[in-house]
This record gives structure tokens, C-alpha cells and sequence, in this order.
């Protein structure tokens, strides 16, 4: 909101109205905009408020045309002489913007909601280096680019792991929202166990892998996992730790909690490095993770999240999803796995 105030005061203030400042200007309002929207909407997603309910109307085909708009807008504002007719386009870029940033963020499936953050981290940065321009002061363009790009790389390395292009994160959503109202949920039924069936478990299995999630580090549950993790290594009971490139909240939250609570670096595996070894492991225990294992996402084509690669636990032996209710993650998609035969669900905090 920063950038979108001082932006539009710079040009109302300026005499000369160079073209740089009037870039400057228009992106600094422009990006701004969307950034402090997004934010927002980012935030209620994250603190598991449902934004579906404030979609804005044609949303899921208005990103492309606002996009479009602001283009033909700045072209305007860079051709024309008229401070009036400047600041009513930048008033009007950060009008649009905030509609583009909530609806852009809102129309985000949760499960790419990770990468959303890095963008708008990315954006801020590129925020900033407009200001930087529009100011004349070089420590804030220098600032605003590091933050800029170093987003805008972090950005593309998720997408990658998650099979997802950067495009269609910013602009598409993850399925036709028509497709989503007419498809019918089944009624299936789940398996639920108890903690001393788990105890056993854990002492009968020989090779086990515990893939963390958000749930992990809400319950905070990684120092009792990491306790529990000791005594079973000086039993020669091997347990592992499988992290998804999107785990948590944040990327490398969890690798930063399991280091915190002294769990060694030589058992914590990324998802490309252990998803072959499942079908050797006796026991999996998926603590407060869900969208990440998420079956659907290579067995049913027609899943909002198909094709996104997933932690492949299913293969495993036998299954234990601990996590608090039954209810969907924060992509808000069913997770077959919590109905296969070798799964059972352990309901509760994960402490």
C-alpha cells in the first residue's frame, strides 16, 4: 500500500513527468496494488478462512483482460501531457490492481498457495525498485531487484518441483470451476485406530518413513517426533523423514523445524529421493500433511491437482495419517488415500 501512495504522490508532485518517472510511477502503483491484495488474501487462505464465498464475478476469466488493460493504460499515461489524465489512470491502475491481486491470489487452488507466496514476495521486491527509479535512490532499486528475483528464482524452482508453470499459477486456476460444481462426491468410509494400536506399530516395523506437514507444525509435535525417532534408532528401527518441495506454509519450513528439534540431517530426504522406496517401508505416519500425499493427484485424471507429484505413501505396507478431522486440506480436494484399505486414520493433535 506503501508503494501505491507514494507512487501516485510522486507524479502528482513532479513537474517534468519524464517518461522513466511515469514507468516508474505506473509500476509502482501497479504492482503495489496487486501485493497488497494478494497479501491479504494469502493471509486468510493460510489462516484457514474459505475466500471462495468473495470470488469476484467472471473471476475466472478476468485476470487476462484486466492484464491487458493496465498495458494499454500505462501506453496512454507514457504518450500523453496531462498530469489530470495521469493521475486518474494511476488512480485507476490502483483500483484494478486491487481487484487483480484479490482475485488473481483467491483464484489460486490452496495447494499452490506456497508458490503464490514467493510471487508475492517476488512482487514486492519489484515494488520497491520502482521506487527506487521514481525516488532517484539507488539503494532502493538495488534492494527491491535482490528481493525481486531471488522471489522470482525461488518461484520457478517450485513450480518446477511441482509440475506446475509459473503462467498458470499467475493466471490460470486449478480447474474449471464449472467442472468442480457438477462432479458428485462419493460416500466412501474410513478406517480410525488408536494410539496404543500405533505404539505397536512403530515396535512391530522395521523400516518406517514419517512425511510431516503443516498439521506437524501447528500440533508442535517435532520434538516428540524427534524424541521418538532416537529411541528407535538405538533399537535398529529405521526411521526416515520424507519432505515434499511444498511442505508447510513456507518453503524448507519443515526442514528448519526438524533441524530445531536435533533430527540429523542424513535421515531427511527430499520427495524425488525416497517415493521409490515405499514399497519397501513397513509403516508410513503422514503427521498433519494432506493435499502433499494426495493419491489423487496421479491416479484420477480428472483431479484438480492431476498431475502435480505427490509423496507416493499408498505404496507402502501400511499407512497412519494422523491429522485432526476428516476434513479437506487447504486445496480443499478429497483425499482418496484416507479410504484405501492400508490406510487408517489416527485423529487428533499430532502432539
Amino acid at each position: 500500500m506503501a508503494a501505491v501512495t507514494t507512487s501516485i504522490g510522486s507524479y502528482m508532485l513532479d513537474v517534468e513527468h519524464s517518461n522513466l518517472h511515469k514507468i516508474a510511477s505506473y509500476f509502482g502503483t501497479f504492482i503495489g496494488g496487486i501485493t497488497f491484495t494478494g497479501s491479504i488474501v494469502a493471509y486468510l487462505k493460510l489462516a484457514g478462512y474459505k475466500t471462495n464465498t468473495y470470488n469476484l464475478p467472471m473471476g475466472h476469466v478476468l485476470n487476462k483482460p484486466l492484464s491487458a488493460y493496465n498495458v494499454l493504460a500505462l501506453l496512454t499515461l507514457i504518450v500523453s501531457h496531462s498530469p489530470a489524465l495521469g493521475t486518474a489512470l494511476l488512480t485507476n491502475a490502483a483500483i484494478t490492481s486491487f481487484l487483480l491481486g484479490w482475485n488473481i491470489t483467491n483464484s489460486i487452488g490452496a495447494a499452490d498457495m506456497p508458490v503464490a507466496i514467493t510471487v508475492l514476495n517476488s512482487y514486492s521486491g519489484w515494488a520497491l525498485c520502482a521506487e527506487g527509479f521514481m525516488l532517484s535512490n539507488p539503494m532502493l532499486t538495488i534492494v527491491g531487484s535482490l528481493i525481486g528475483s531471488s522471489g522470482a528464482i525461488l518461484s520457478y524452482i517450485m513450480c518446477r518441483a511441482m509440475n506446475r508453470s509459473l503462467y498458470n499459477v499467475i493466471f490460470g486456476t486449478w480447474v474449471d470451476p464449472n467442472a468442480v460444481a457438477t462432479k458428485k462426491k462419493e460416500v466412501q468410509e474410513h478406517q480410525e485406530t488408536t494410539v496404543d494400536f500405533m505404539v505397536e506399530a512403530i515396535v512391530n516395523s522395521k523400516n518406517i518413513i514419517v512425511v510431516p506437514g503443516y498439521g506437524m507444525a501447528v500440533g508442535q509435535a517435532q520434538g516428540p517426533i524427534a524424541e521418538i525417532s532416537k529411541l528407535l534408532n538405538e533399537k535398529g528401527i529405521r526411521m526416515r523423514f520424507a519432505i515434499h518441495p511444498v511442505a508447510g506454509r513456507m518453503p524448507g519450513q519443515l526442514n528448519v523445524l526438524l533441524a530445531e528439534a536435533g533430527i540429523p540431517y542424513d535421515v531427511v530426504f527430499e520427495m524425488e529421493e525416497i517415493n521409490e522406496d515405499f514399497p519397501e517401508t513397513d509403516l508410513v505416519l503422514v503427521c498433519g500433511a494432506n493435499d502433499i500425499v494426495n493419491s489423487s493427484a496421479l491416479e484420477d485424471p480428472t483431479s484438480p491437482i492431476a498431475g502435480m507429484p505427490v509423496l507416493e505413501v499408498w505404496r507402502a505396507k501400511q499407512v497412519v495419517i494422523n491429522k485432526r478431522s476428516m476434513a479437506t486440506g487447504y486445496a480443499d480436494i478429497d483425499n482418496p488415500l484416507f479410504y484405501k484399505p492400508n490406510t487408517l486414520m489416527l485423529l487428533g493433535n499430532a502432539k
